[in-house]
């Protein structure tokens, strides 16, 4: 058997439309110590992602190699882009989500709900209404690896919605360990992932639903898919609604009815990926120590 043949493992016939088989694995960086985050921008093409424990967020530029974009960087996790093609980050260091302005100044946009300070920001989207929706997690307090140790002040670890005018408000309150989030293509939906699995067997590694409503209320809240082996940390969708979620053994391809279409077997756990290139075709994932990109038949959604 190739390796090539080794790399995807389709259940569904749908999954042989979605990738090319034979596009290569390939690796851009392998000097990590838990890579995250990662985030394309198209028009500086260039891919960013957050290296946690080594406190830095590092830049790759196909055909120009990968560089150090800041350090100390705040132990930032996760990251997207706002409508207005900024930077905005969640950092453990800081327990906060921040934005990056085009002159490269950073503006603080969550610390507290409630009083009390958030736990450490974990992943985080931007709708197309203008609103941050951010998970928090307590990954980045809970030891000197990935942030700072500290107390928890928050009554658990929920999801939070910064509305235009700034304020902050709990959006999800029912999850053990919130983690990677994106919205349907339509908005329609707020998909969640839960990943308490990282703190005992028997809590959930699986990815939940939620029905956006008027004004941005959110109802449900039914699993959408269970991740096994391993559980769900970051994911995005396709143009056709497709969520590709990192898991145990790579990446799973979910239809937008919670049909395990296939998977792309890596050699390393995947802990978060998005997609990039030109034509959006890439996917782009960061894997324990590193990096790899891989041409796909797809098409990612990814703002601006």
């Amino acid at each position: 058997m190739s390796e090539n043949s080794m790399l995807y493992e389709q259940f569904e016939t749908e999954f042989g439309s979605l990738i090319k088989r034979s596009a290569q694995l390939e690796t851009v960086y392998t000097d990590c110590r838990w890579a995250e985050g990662p985030v394309w921008f198209g028009d500086l093409n260039c891919l960013l992602w957050s290296d946690i424990p080594n406190d830095r967020i590092l830049r790759y530029l196909p055909g120009g190699g990968v560089s150090e974009f800041r350090k100390p960087a705040g132990f930032t996790n996760g990251h997207t882009r706002d409508r207005e093609g900024r930077l905005v980050s969640c950092s453990h260091g800081n327990r906060h989500v921040e934005r990056t302005e085009a002159d490269g100044t950073i503006t603080t946009l969550a610390t507290h709900c409630d009083g009390k300070r958030l736990n450490s920001p974990n992943d985080v989207v931007v709708k197309s209404d203008g609103t941050i929706w951010f998970t928090d997690p307590a990954y980045g307090i809970e030891s000197d690896y990935e942030g700072h140790k500290s107390e928890m002040e928050q009554p658990g670890c929920h999801v939070y919605r910064i509305d235009t005018d700034g304020s902050v408000s709990r959006v999800v309150t029912d999850m053990d360990r919130p983690n990677g989030l994106a919205f349907s293509v339509d908005e329609s939906i707020l998909y969640v992932a839960d990943s308490g699995l990282s703190h005992g067997p028997d809590r959930p590694h699986h990815i939940r639903q939620y029905k956006v409503g008027s004004n941005n209320t959110l109802s449900g809240g039914e699993v959408f898919a269970e991740i096994n082996p391993g559980l769900p940390d970051g994911f995005r969708l396709d143009t056709n609604g497709n969520i590709w979620t990192s898991a145990g053994d790579g990446v799973h391809v979910y239809s937008p009815s919670g049909v395990l279409l296939g998977k792309i077997h890596t050699p390393k756990t995947v802990a978060n990926l998005t997609f990039g290139g030109p034509k959006k075709n890439w996917l782009c994932m960061t894997a324990t120590d590193s990096v790899h990109v891989l041409y796909t038949t797809s098409n990612g959604v990814q703002t601006p």
